[in-house]
């Protein structure tokens, strides 16, 4: 075992240098999966089957490593495909729910939208976070029809909502890398927004900067399309990628989201708070309005507030509501803001 240890570790070293193709600055990872003869398998057959299933358990903790194969992974398996078999007839099954999480003005305490996140209602498991999930779905494709649906329900619920706001609600929906890249996701867009009768301006799609900087001709030329319909558009997770706001400020965004592993130990952290202060600070360079996720605590808050960040998502506020839940939220918001004008 030590022998193939040291070999997993040479060919994961080897690959985590960037290489140019054709022109391209491009990276890689590899999970790699170990089975032993005899112990996981007496022929060929079985030792090659048993190291794909290491490998897949490779790729589920976070990739970039290497597992040896263990009896356990077969029930790990087994319950895998189960729930992915599931997952084939969810949409239809009607068996998605949107849960909203309220984005909030720092200056007011005023909610001035959501974002859509979506559930699943699991006949079984109980309601399964995006986590469980997701990853197979954009391994399927499923993501695709599933990141419509969402498009549509929280487009329609949010038009709901407006009649019941002094000012317009934002709907925030992330688009998934597969969503970005399929050639019908205008049409989608345009669906939505022509199906709910939302207005272009109150709907924001959130893409990641890893997203974008795959390919950034392809993406400056997805976004500006998107951007000509009247839809806002945020940078998510802002600051975990390899770009900066110098090569975002290309692309025409609206709104940056300053990454949850940043905002969790402010204001403790120094290098936290000093990423921190340069985003926000740039952001104001660009005019570009900065939101911070994953709020949990009030000091983060006044840390947020004192520098001058726009609006902030989390816990600290609530977590992500049924829409239920947030109508009543956003009524007693509205309520307790009149109170104090």
């Amino acid at each position: 075992p030590s022998d193939v240890v040291s070999v997993a570790q040479k060919i994961l070293h080897a690959l985590r240098w960037p290489f140019m193709l054709e022109g391209e600055t491009c990276h890689l990872t590899a999970s790699i999966g170990v089975s032993l003869y005899p112990n996981d398998g007496a022929d060929f057959a079985n030792l090659l089957k048993n190291a794909d299933i290491a490998t897949y358990r490779a790729k589920e903790q976070g990739k970039n490593n290497y597992l040896f194969y263990s009896g356990e992974m077969n029930d790990h398996l087994s319950a895998r495909i189960a729930k992915e078999t599931r997952l084939q007839g969810a949409l239809e099954r009607n068996e998605f729910i949107l849960h909203y999480e309220p984005k909030v003005e720092i200056n007011t305490g005023r909610i001035t939208g959501m974002e859509a996140l979506i559930r699943w209602q699991h006949p079984e498991l109980g309601l399964l976070p995006p986590l469980e999930f997701i990853g197979h779905a954009e391994d399927s494709g499923l993501i695709v029809p599933i990141g419509a649906w969402v498009l549509r329900i929280g487009c329609a619920y949010n038009q709901t909502l407006q009649s019941r706001v002094a000012a317009p609600l934002t709907v925030s929906v992330n688009l998934s890398a597969r969503q970005f890249e399929d050639k019908h996701l205008l049409r989608e867009i345009e669906r939505a927004l022509s199906e709910s009768a939302l207005k272009p301006n109150c709907l924001e799609l959130e893409i990641t900067e890893s997203m974008v900087m795959r390919d950034t001709q392809s993406s400056k030329k997805i976004l500006d399309g998107i951007k000509s319909m009247g839809i806002r558009l945020a940078i998510d997770d802002f600051g975990t990628g390899y770009s900066s706001l110098a090569s975002i400020k290309r692309f025409p965004f609206d709104c940056i989201k300053i990454d949850r592993s940043f905002i969790k130990d402010i204001p403790q952290d120094p290098d936290d708070v000093a990423i921190t202060q340069a985003i926000i600070a740039m952001a104001h360079s660009l005019r570009l309005k900065v939101i911070a996720e994953g709020v949990e605590t009030q000091e983060q808050l006044d840390f947020l507030t004192e520098h001058g960040c726009h609006e902030f998502q989390g816990y600290f506020f609530r977590r992500p509501q049924p829409a239920e839940e947030f109508s009543k939220l956003l009524r007693d918001n509205a309520g307790a803001i009149a109170a104090t004008a």
